[in-house]
């Protein structure tokens, strides 16, 4: 059975355009949120138990932040402006939360935009599924086109994305959004689902890598050596070596993410210590920079993405389903420049 990264329960799969978006701060919200919220934080199996999980994540509880939407993907924090931008896919929106707590709509329509971060310079880039396109937001408010074919054929749906350090972009492309309500349904022109890298300069697409089901969540190590990628479909995360001209090289299986509830794959993240966090059964599973299991933070809803946050970056801003969630922990994640 083809598996769905996007499938979570209790969510209508259906567009409501009268649907109600809930903005203000946590406290202002609270009154809207559904009585998930007060679910346990962590959900670690006996498998999973480690010692060193309580100093990385902590026993802090999931605040809902705002609720309401179709499908939220791609949170992005801005660490000197301090907003947070995210996707909602099948509405064709992206919105802003200022650090007061309020929510705007940034962009409508986003060709449903899903993956988002910042490149070296604090722009905006963005992974577009309705348009197969990778975009950058100017400072002047022009959008400036990045990506959209390799070797003459459109690229399939780009999912995440992340910059790396001398401001090549590389980016995922599995077929998501080219079905309905997370995409636009259309056939796919390219044979494989490919990981790409945008030359700094924007000049440049090169395939990286071809031999994924359904590549997703990507993100650097600390010293951008290597590079993590996961595999939706094979429930796996992958890690390949970076070398100086910013080829891949490896790719053998890091880690696997196990459970018997709902999730998958999908938004990855690492946060100062080198501990990986990726979407997985049941919400986010936390490993050790050995690729060993610290445990799972169970979410309230499928979880699809989620960025690290605020001043201190000790926000774990999580993306799931119908809602926003914020969970404080006590490791912080990275600048994203």
């Amino acid at each position: 059975m083809r598996f769905d990264p996007y499938r979570h329960a209790g969510a209508a799969t259906t567009l409501n355009p009268n649907k109600k978006i809930y903005r203000g701060s946590a406290h202002a919200i609270r009154h809207h949120a559904d009585s998930h919220r007060r679910e346990p934080v962590m959900s670690v199996s006996a498998r999973a138990r480690h010692s060193g999980l309580d100093d990385v994540v902590g026993d802090a509880t999931i605040e809902t932040l705002a609720s309401g939407f179709g499908f939220l993907e791609g949170p992005v924090w801005h660490p000197y402006k301090k907003w947070l931008v995210f996707s909602d896919i099948p509405e064709s929106r992206m919105y802003r939360r200022s650090a007061e707590g309020e929510i705007e709509l940034f962009r409508e329509p986003s060709h449903k935009a899903n993956g988002n971060t910042l490149d070296r310079h604090g722009r905006l880039v963005t992974c577009e599924h309705a348009t197969s396109r990778v975009t950058r937001a100017e400072p002047n408010g022009s959008v400036t086109v990045l990506a959209t074919h390799h070797q003459g054929k459109q690229l399939n749906s780009p999912n995440d994305i992340v910059v790396a350090t001398g401001g090549s972009i590389y980016f995922s492309d599995p077929g998501y959004g080219r079905v309905e309500f997370y995409g636009v349904p259309r056939p796919q022109e390219l044979p494989f689902q490919g990981v790409y890298r945008i030359d700094g300069d924007g000049a440049r697409l090169t395939l990286l890598a071809d031999d994924f089901v359904q590549p997703n969540g990507l993100c650097f190590s600390l010293d951008e050596s290597r590079l993590f990628i996961n595999d939706t479909e094979r429930g796996h995360i992958r890690v390949f070596g970076v070398e100086a001209n910013g080829d891949l090289n490896g790719g053998a299986v890091w880690a696997v993410t196990e459970g018997e509830e709902p999730g998958a794959p999908d938004g990855m993240k690492i946060d100062s210590r080198g501990n990986l966090y990726c979407t997985g059964p049941g919400g986010i599973h936390v490993f050790d920079a050995s690729g060993a299991i610290l445990g799972v933070i169970r979410t309230p809803e499928n979880c699809a993405n989620f960025t690290f946050g605020d001043d201190d970056l000790q926000s774990l801003y999580i993306a799931a389903s119908t809602s926003l969630y914020r969970l404080r922990v006590r490791v912080p994640g990275l600048r994203l420049f």
